[in-house]
């Protein structure tokens, strides 16, 4: 499979975020470092913007791991549509793959580890079964491979 069959349509979660003038670079497309903005947005609004809190009371979340694949440009202006797709849930960790779009290219792909950490511990903290049942709802499934290389 080429990174271009990689559609908005394999994520059960969708974003959207809007590309500023100030997120472009010298060579005038949106700079490498506002990818990593854009696959935050897509994580906050899966794991706190729902109707299902992921993170317990006095947890948060911190990244393990992110990896980037960057596939195409971003240019400035428009709009980038972020798909977040969970596939893998751990006793304290969850793995995503996302991918940014700019009209229907895919622009990149990215692997995120997250581990839910209790804020006065800092220790890793088990999730609720009830976000276990959540996010599990949210791992989809593809009959291809998954868009992360």
């Amino acid at each position: 499979m080429h990174d271009n069959e990689i559609r908005i349509d394999d994520f059960p979660g969708r974003a959207l975020d809007k590309i500023r003038y100030g997120d472009t670079d010298r060579q005038g497309h949106v700079n490498n470092a506002v990818f990593a903005s854009f696959l935050e947005t897509g994580r906050v609004e899966l794991l706190h913007l729902g109707q299902h809190p992921v993170a317990d009371d006095g947890c948060s979340f911190v990244i393990a791991h992110l990896g980037v694949d960057f596939l195409a440009e971003i240019i400035w202006p428009g709009e980038v549509v972020i798909g977040t797709r969970v596939t893998k849930v751990g006793s304290s960790s969850i793995r995503l793959t996302q991918a940014l779009f700019q009209r229907d290219t895919c622009n990149a792909t990215a692997e995120t580890v997250i581990v839910h950490v209790d804020q006065e511990t800092k220790r890793s903290r088990h999730l609720s079964s009830e976000a276990v049942d959540y996010l599990t709802g949210l791992m989809g499934s593809l009959d291809r491979r998954s868009p992360t290389r």
